[in-house]
């Protein structure tokens, strides 16, 4: 399979993470009652004016990073938080049947594990896609990928002006 075959399923994962993440955060701005402000409140996340743009914000960034490949897995680490935040404040209290702490409990028609886990499945999927970005990086269809093929050029540029053999070329011969 060829590089750019092999760098597919990461290019495919960091797409579908950063698209969702990037809609969310938009979407915290343009529906301020729903899922922005207005549902923080209701969840009870504290401050709500304020963590739900912060949060917005973080989204679109970060969502955008991903996508293209951009200090990504630097990016993942902030999503993984909000992610777990958002598990915790409005998953936890379906899988329990009840609010606990600050976080209240939304009007649903069943709650309960299997409940919960219908609710989850996006936020789910969104943890194991960053969990797979952090393990894998970015793949060779990134910025990240273009950033290091330019780094090791440079570095091995400036090593044969020195007459020397680079370091990443001794530990990596014939690259």
């Amino acid at each position: 399979m060829n590089d750019k075959m092999s760098s597919m399923p990461a290019a495919l994962i960091r797409l579908l993470v950063g698209w969702v993440f990037l809609l969310e955060g938009i979407l915290k701005f343009l529906w301020l009652d729903d899922l922005g402000v207005g549902r923080f409140a209701s969840i009870g996340i504290p401050a709500p004016h304020f963590t739900a743009p912060f949060v917005g914000l973080a989204e679109i960034v970060c969502g955008v990073l991903v996508i293209v490949g951009l200090y990504t897995r630097l990016a993942a680490i902030p999503l993984l938080i909000d992610i777990s935040v958002a598990i915790l404040s409005t998953k936890v209290p379906i899988l329990l049947g009840h609010g606990y702490w600050r976080f209240s409990l939304p009007k649903l028609k069943h709650y309960g594990l299997i409940s919960m886990l219908h609710e989850a499945r996006t936020d789910f999927s969104m943890v194991l896609g960053l969990i797979f970005i952090l393990i894998v990086g970015a793949g060779t269809l990134s910025i990240d990928a273009a950033r290091k093929g330019r780094h090791r050029e440079t570095v091995s540029r400036s090593a044969s002006r020195a007459g020397g053999q680079s370091i990443l070329d001794k530990e990596h011969p014939g690259q």
